[in-house]
């Protein structure tokens, strides 16, 4: 970090538009991404289903906008700071098969709605509110999972693959969750010190402990071994 953090009111502010400056640039990511991934599906279902996913994502996206434009903040402003790491994190993990995509939608969006949901705890409300409604809003996970198990099923040897690639996924988006905290003090100093004056670098490993664990369940709940 190259500088201190804003205090006060002010710090509060920018904390507020950091997150949904991040959040809405990952929706936008998603809708795009989602969007691509419906094109490449098996057969129709899918494709209709990831494209129920792709507009979600976007609506979501419209959703932080608007809340940013109420804090008197430029949206595209906003998301301009996070475009980096989002970006890599994407270009480091591009799925080779409809399968990979599946599993990326569904562990990588996992690993960040917990990453900014520990975030979102010390923001104050109405932003705290939308952004805990629509990480709890995310569907699709049924979806997800149905499919992933129907492969491994049918083909046993591609759960080795896939588990893998979650591996994989685990570690690029921590790396990129750690980023996005680095290079935002306001952020930063959310985890580090939860939006009060003391210190607790223990209480940002537990954070990272919390989004591991989280992850280790969802790659089970896949049928895969994390």
């Amino acid at each position: 970090m190259t500088s201190a953090p804003p205090s006060g009111a002010d710090g509060a502010r920018e904390a507020e538009v950091d997150l949904l400056g991040a959040l809405a640039y990952g929706e936008l990511t998603g809708f795009l991404r989602l969007s691509q991934d419906a094109g490449s599906a098996p057969a129709l279902v899918q494709t209709a289903e990831l494209g129920a996913l792709a507009v979600e994502e976007f609506q979501h996206y419209q959703l932080l906008s608007e809340r940013l434009v109420e804090l008197g903040a430029d949206p595209q402003a906003a998301m301009r700071p996070f475009v980096a790491a989002v970006d890599a994190y994407h270009e480091r993990t591009t799925p080779n098969d409809w399968l990979e995509g599946l599993v990326k939608a569904y562990v990588g969006e996992g690993i960040a709605t917990d990453f900014y949901r520990e975030i979102a705890a010390y923001v104050p409300s109405p932003t705290r509110d939308l952004v805990l409604r629509l990480l709890d809003e995310t569907s699709g996970a049924e979806f997800v999972v149905g499919a992933v198990r129907e492969a491994t099923a049918r083909d046993p040897r591609v759960a080795g693959r896939l588990a893998l690639w979650g591996r994989r996924l685990v570690g690029e988006a921590l790396s990129q969750a750690q980023r996005v905290a680095a290079d935002r003090d306001s952020l930063a100093a959310l985890l580090v010190t939860g939006g009060g004056a003391g210190t607790d670098l223990l209480a940002v490993g537990k954070i990272f402990s919390r989004i591991t664990e989280n992850h280790v369940r969802r790659m089970l709940r896949l049928g895969l071994t994390a």
